[in-house]
């Protein structure tokens, strides 16, 4: 077992372990309450894809979890799996812009998965999912991947297993220990299945998930990891970079503490984060000029940051090749009018008209705009006219961002929009109202898990 010092890891490592929920601010519980909403609807939505409906119909062959949306129900470890490849197949799953990933859908499959097998109360699945989600975000923000790495599947599987290893009320030694091991149990995941619409990247998320409920269970048999399992991963590995002072920066309870739950960010438009500012700039042009009709559109430039730049494939080749294109978010935006699901669908894929407007719009990096991040992820859109004339919109701070959020009726929107592909509305409006009153203390776990487990409509 690690010898326990006063190491950044040590930090880490014991204030997820002596987490409570019930203690953390009030902004933190109610963040947290709609982080969950937010990331079982896109579990819900996502689980109406084909290919997780035959993912879920194989490995579903029985168990005590739940397999979210589907009706059935699987070992813990493939639940994990099932419902965090769900949670990311639409692209609509929260995240955190300084750690530039998705905590939440890394963290709550694990957690729900391993609670249901435990059978804990409401408290303990609430702490295991803030604890999995501060320790996951502030290592994805002290690291700084390889340009070649999709974020998926890596500092989230030390999440996971943060999360897990609260259920089991496991000591500040242990907890570190677990996160040592999960630390040698990531994947190297590659940035170009997002860019080529290798669909494996849905897996990523799941992989995080079962794979850090497998590090607490090794745990339990005594296995163990390296002594800086972390810093070895993310200082030498799949990361140049690790500041391990920004881990624990305002980490507790003081008046100076900084919680990551409360700095993330919700998502309305389906795709890609690094598309929302140039989409967001198309909407500051249709409130303030108003768009025009598709048709008389000549040409479409994009500036923005770096990572926003590499999503310049005009002719994406699936749904999720569509979700990680500039060219074709603007495209498909300007022919149907919104940036929701059924833009994104295999029929706007296909829509000969959107891919014609998209190898029209041209998308490139501006510098200056790259070194606002991660304050803020900018665009500028011109959209030049058959008459010759320009439109222009601007985007700085992306809407969603705790600095410019949605409204909780947006949020609420977002989650009926996801779950009517699963459930009635009336009991997607009821599941709204039992995870905020969870949050309240005023529903049960086992009512909760009971709510979720509703048999699908289709």
């Amino acid at each position: 077992m690690t010898t326990i010092s006063n190491s950044y890891l040590h930090q880490l490592s014991a204030f997820a372990a002596e987490l409570d929920f019930d203690k953390a601010p009030a902004a933190v519980r109610q963040q947290l309450a709609w982080v969950l909403i937010d990331t079982v609807g896109a579990m819900l939505g996502g689980s109406a894809e084909p290919e997780l409906v035959k993912l879920a119909r194989q490995i579903g062959m029985g168990g005590p979890c739940s397999v979210v949306g589907t009706g059935l129900s699987a070992s813990a470890d493939s639940a994990a799996l099932v419902n965090g490849t769900a949670g990311t197949f639409l692209e609509m799953d929260e995240g955190n812009r300084f750690s530039k990933g998705h905590p939440a859908v890394h963290v709550i499959p694990a957690a729900l998965a391993w609670c249901e097998m435990q059978g804990s109360d409401a408290t303990t699945f609430l702490s295991a999912i803030l604890a999995g989600y501060e320790v996951g975000s502030r290592l994805g923000a002290a690291c700084r991947l390889r340009g070649a790495m999709h974020p998926h599947g890596t500092w989230g599987t030390l999440g996971a297993a943060a999360a897990c290893a609260r259920i089991m009320g496991l000591s500040a030694a242990e907890m570190q220990e677990a996160i040592n091991i999960a630390a040698s149990m990531t994947t190297a995941t590659s940035k170009k299945t997002m860019l080529q619409g290798g669909l494996v990247r849905n897996v990523y998320a799941g992989l995080s998930n079962r794979n850090g409920l497998l590090a607490v269970q090794l745990l339990g048999c005594g296995f163990n990891g390296e002594a800086d399992g972390p810093d070895s991963l993310f200082g030498h590995i799949v990361s140049e970079h690790f500041d391990k002072a920004e881990v624990v920066r305002g980490l507790g309870f003081g008046d100076e503490a900084v919680w990551h739950i409360t700095q993330n960010y919700f998502k309305l438009h389906s795709c890609c984060r690094f598309n929302h500012g140039t989409l967001d700039a198309i909407d500051a042009i249709a409130q303030q000029q108003g768009l025009p009709a598709f048709e008389r559109i000549q040409s479409v430039r994009v500036d923005s940051y770096n990572m926003a730049a590499e999503l310049h494939d005009p002719a994406p080749k699936n749904t999720l090749a569509a979700k990680f294109s500039v060219p074709f978010a603007v495209a498909t935006r300007l022919v149907h009018g919104h940036s929701g699901l059924s833009s994104f669908s295999w029929d706007a894929v296909r829509d000969e008209r959107v891919l014609a407007l998209a190898k029209r719009v041209s998308v490139q990096e501006d510098t200056a705009m790259t070194k606002r991040l991660p304050q803020e992820r900018p665009a500028t859109v011109w959209i030049t006219l058959d008459d010759g004339s320009v439109l222009r919109g601007d985007a700085g701070v992306n809407r969603g961002d705790d600095a410019l959020p949605y409204s909780t009726d947006e949020l609420q929107q977002k989650f009926l929009e996801l779950s009517q592909r699963i459930w009635p509305q009336q009991h997607a409006q009821q599941m709204i109202e039992l995870t905020l009153a969870m949050c309240h203390g005023d529903c049960t776990f086992a009512d909760w898990v009971k709510h979720l487990r509703y048999a699908p409509t289709r």
